[in-house]
């Protein structure tokens, strides 16, 4: 990568960062309602997979599916920033029209699938996705993002099992923050190293430090062209760190001061930052500058565009219940 690649990629993970506390001021103002899962302290995860994938050229997009904390996942994609924002507002201007929120991002114009509230939910739906890449043989691939907390749902075991079977191109991305809401992974899973788990199901696998964006690029880059290249699916664990709580209801009560203050050393962004300034690639008075420009965008334009936007149409509430579909047997009472 050149330095303005590098530039780049700081200033997505401090926009990101800033998108996010963007977002819990927004919550504690009531202008966000709902559930709110912030990703604050995993950007390098995200920004360093996405990266190395196929992202940015529309419907030629590798496909990408991850859970409820999804809001960076859908941007580095592709998906525009102001929607985003509009979509936690409820606004009929947001990626889905208001009717989803936080944990149902979704743009099918980046191949960005979704995200879901259901634990669990997205594995075999990734499976699905690269089953479809298989049969219209391209070389795309599904990337499905994954916490520890889900892995101990029956849908994990049969999913990784039926993605060897089939051979399929997906890359499933474990981001590890040892927290399943308050449980920490020493209590409720027997074999803590998760990229252990699929050696049942004779898949290639790895682990690697998440606070790291070089280390997640280098060790994506290999998984990625791994998959790509038609030699089956792969399950890659990176070791990260959430913040904040798991939602905004959550106090973080079952976390000590000590364990945060450690993780904190460790802060994706400042490690990037430094070793950038150690190169002689940025000085600390440009990212300043940076700051400044991101804070102005996030609140000059993205929320300026979510608080502005419409609320959607009551009259509207059944719209998107079901898809338009020609077929006189599947007309009812919600087309009319």
């Amino acid at each position: 990568m050149n330095d303005a690649d590098k530039k780049r990629l700081l200033r997505e993970m401090i926009f990101y960062r800033r998108f996010e506390d963007r977002t819990f001021e927004a919550y504690m103002e009531r202008k966000i309602g709902g559930f709110l899962h912030l990703y604050t302290g995993q950007e390098a995860v995200a920004t360093g997979v996405l990266e190395m994938a196929r992202t940015g050229q529309g419907a030629d997009n590798d496909y990408v599916i991850t859970g409820y904390r999804d809001h960076v996942h859908a941007i580095k994609t592709g998906a525009a920033p102001r929607e985003v924002m509009a979509e936690l507002y409820g606004k009929e201007t947001g990626s889905s029209k208001g009717r989803g929120g936080s944990m149902h991002i979704f743009d099918a114009s980046q191949n960005f699938m979704g995200g879901y509230a259901l634990v669990g939910q997205p594995f075999p739906l990734a499976a699905g996705l690269a089953m479809g890449c298989k049969h219209k043989g391209t070389d795309q691939i599904a990337i499905c993002f994954l916490g520890d907390g889900a892995n101990n749902q029956g849908t994990f075991h049969e999913t990784m099992n039926m993605a060897k079977v089939w051979n399929l191109p997906v890359l499933f991305v474990c981001e590890n923050n040892q927290y399943a809401i308050g449980t920490h992974i020493n209590r409720s899973t027997a074999v803590l190293d998760q990229y252990k788990r699929v050696c049942a199901y004779d898949m290639e696998a790895s682990q690697h430090d998440g606070m790291d964006i070089d280390i997640v690029m280098e060790a994506s880059k290999k998984a990625i062209d791994f998959v790509r290249s038609g030699k089956g699916p792969y399950f890659i664990e990176f070791m990260t760190y959430r913040y904040r709580g798991h939602s905004m209801s959550d106090a973080k009560g079952y976390r000590t001061k000590e364990e945060e203050a450690e993780w904190q050393k460790r802060d994706p962004i400042k490690i990037y930052t430094e070793r950038l300034i150690e190169a002689g690639i940025i000085k600390a008075a440009d990212i300043k500058t940076m700051e400044k420009e991101i804070d102005d965008e996030i609140e000059n334009d993205i929320i300026k565009f979510a608080e502005e936007s419409p609320e959607p149409k009551v009259e509207d509430l059944t719209k998107y219940v079901l898809d338009d579909n020609p077929d006189p047997r599947w007309v009812g009472p919600l087309h009319k």
